[in-house]
């Protein structure tokens, strides 16, 4: 697909006057006292994805860490990690034992950013219009247990399940349910451009230049009601082309944090060399990477070709040789972390195993070498991609069993690329929407997936996942999240890579560093602050 460099009419219409309101780049952002936070995330409104940050339309870690910042939800991840907490709602329970009615009572005085009343309807329409509107490269999946909605009152929500799911408060804990106002978005169009509003700790401004955003200023939000504390007034995130740059800024002071992305060079340097005034903040994660699969594409689709890549990958050399400490090898699509995690790639085809490869290969009569192109983005996950594909290709190639081609594109060309099934081979990431085995499952393996592959099981598709998510007690989906993972490692349409660990960088002065990012890598902002702060 050409890449559409172009930005909707409609879209720049909406973006010239945020030129207007953020002022110039230059400088450190610091004299206007906001903290200042460098990422490497790129945010682009195309022809192909006018609305980036749309609740119904964002669903990568970039844009739902802009509306985090800006939109409530009913129920958050708590700072450190765990079941979640009533955020916009003072309380929520399943009100039945089959955990198929969900009830949220509203905090009192609720309001937009604009002093707008916030109610019960507005929930209401918010989550009705992410499912009507169903955007392709949407969160809708998220909401896919949820049959009706409706209020009693102003300040009551109640939520009418198809099937039980002990996993809805996380999934309200997330951007897709994101509470925005009645007055200000379509119920059936997308909300083109970089504007946000909604009833979170800040408002958000936007700097753009041509289709892209280069600046967004936080500004704390005085209707907000929230049981969030921000410990700052104002953040500006900056974007940055590469880590480097970023880096090189925060050393000279011109930035104050760096939240995503830094290389694996960097955290080397970082962790035995910091520069002065300088600090590099370890934090848990549950990033990981992987190879998708077009289950359809005629390079892939006997299912032996996958199994022998899945055994010819040496994920350790991989991780060691590219990313060092900052990654560990993965051989499942639920990180070892997260309970109900079983090592089910690495129990069927071991790691770097050219033997089991050849062998899976023979026995199906497949042709060696197996000509393939593994693609990959450029711009979306940091410096070291470009390094991981090049190492994958050399093992790949090294067993003789596969002529292997490497393609990067940015990802305002790849994703819609990948969705559409031009490529066959796929690599991607995914930052989990909430610590839960399930979202490690589901998303890939639902009809209506993240990765829109044509892979489909029935026995994972119409027991395996009803089954996990009946169970309150999450140690009781034990059984069928592990079944589901030995399923996936039969048939691959995903190859697990590696897990990944977060790191920020911070100067002196910045506090709440080590809180600035929990493990579903949430960024909050809110928790920055400057010296000492209560």
């Amino acid at each position: 697909m050409n890449r559409k460099t172009l930005v909707l009419t409609a879209v720049a219409g909406l973006l010239t006057p945020a030129l207007t309101a953020c002022g110039s780049t230059s400088g450190a952002g610091a004299g206007s006292g906001a903290i200042v936070v460098g990422t490497t995330d790129r945010f682009e409104a195309s022809e192909a994805a006018p609305a980036p940050f749309d609740p119904a339309h964002a669903y990568d870690a970039g844009a739902w860490n802009v509306l985090r910042q800006t939109l409530q939800t009913l129920m958050r991840t708590p700072r450190g990690g765990g079941e979640p907490v009533p955020e916009a709602a003072s309380k929520c329970h399943f009100t039945d034992k089959g955990n198929q009615t969900y009830r949220c009572i509203l905090r009192p005085g609720m309001k937009f950013a604009d002093g707008d009343p916030l109610t019960a309807e507005d929930v209401k329409f918010s989550i009705e219009r992410v499912l009507a509107i169903k955007d392709e490269n949407g969160p809708s999946s998220l909401l896919s247990t949820l049959d009706k909605v409706e209020t009693k009152g102003e300040d009551t929500v109640v939520f009418r399940l198809k099937t039980p799911d002990a996993t809805f408060p996380h999934k309200l804990s997330t951007p897709a349910a994101g509470i925005v106002s009645r007055k200000k978005y379509d119920a059936r169009k997308l909300r083109d451009g970089f504007v946000v509003d909604g009833s979170g700790p800040y408002t958000m401004k936007a700097e753009v230049k041509g289709n892209e955003l280069v600046r967004a200023v936080f500004t704390r939000n005085p209707n907000y009601q929230g049981d969030l504390k921000p410990q700052n007034d104002k953040v500006e995130l900056r974007t940055f082309g590469d880590s480097g740059t970023m880096g090189e800024a925060l050393n000279d002071g011109k930035i104050h944090v760096v939240s995503r992305t830094l290389s694996p060079a960097q955290i080397k340097e970082l962790s035995a060399n910091p520069p002065k005034g300088v600090r590099l903040v370890p934090l848990p994660g549950l990033e990981i990477r992987y190879i998708g699969f077009n289950t359809d594409a005629p390079a892939v689709k006997d299912k032996a070709v996958r199994q022998a890549l899945a055994a010819a990958v040496d994920r350790g050399r991989l991780v060691n040789k590219v990313y060092g400490t900052s990654a560990q090898p993965l051989y499942s699509l639920v990180p070892g972390s997260v309970p109900g995690h079983v090592n089910s790639f690495f129990n069927k085809y071991g790691d770097g195993d050219t033997q089991t490869a050849a062998n899976l290969l023979r026995a199906a009569g497949v042709k060696t070498p197996v000509k393939l192109t593994l693609n990959y983005t450029t711009d979306h996950y940091g410096d070291g991609t470009a390094a991981e594909f090049a190492e994958l290709k050399a093992q790949l190639n090294a067993t003789k069993l596969f002529d292997v081609t490497v393609q990067g594109n940015e990802w305002a060309t790849f994703r819609p690329a990948q969705k559409q099934g031009d490529y066959a081979a796929y690599g991607l990431g995914w930052f989990p929407d909430y610590a839960d085995a399930d979202n490690f499952l589901a998303p890939f393996l639902e009809q209506d997936n993240f990765l829109g592959t044509p892979y489909a099981n029935s026995t994972v598709r119409t027991k395996l996942i009803p089954d996990s998510r009946r169970a309150a007690d999450r140690t009781l989906a034990a059984p069928a999240i592990e079944e589901m993972q030995n399923i996936v490692a039969e048939d691959v349409p995903v190859l697990p890579l590696w897990q990944g660990k977060q790191y920020v960088a911070a100067r002196d002065g910045i506090t709440g560093a080590e809180w600035s990012v929990n493990s579903v890598s949430d960024l909050q902002l809110w928790e920055l602050g400057q010296g000492m702060r209560g």
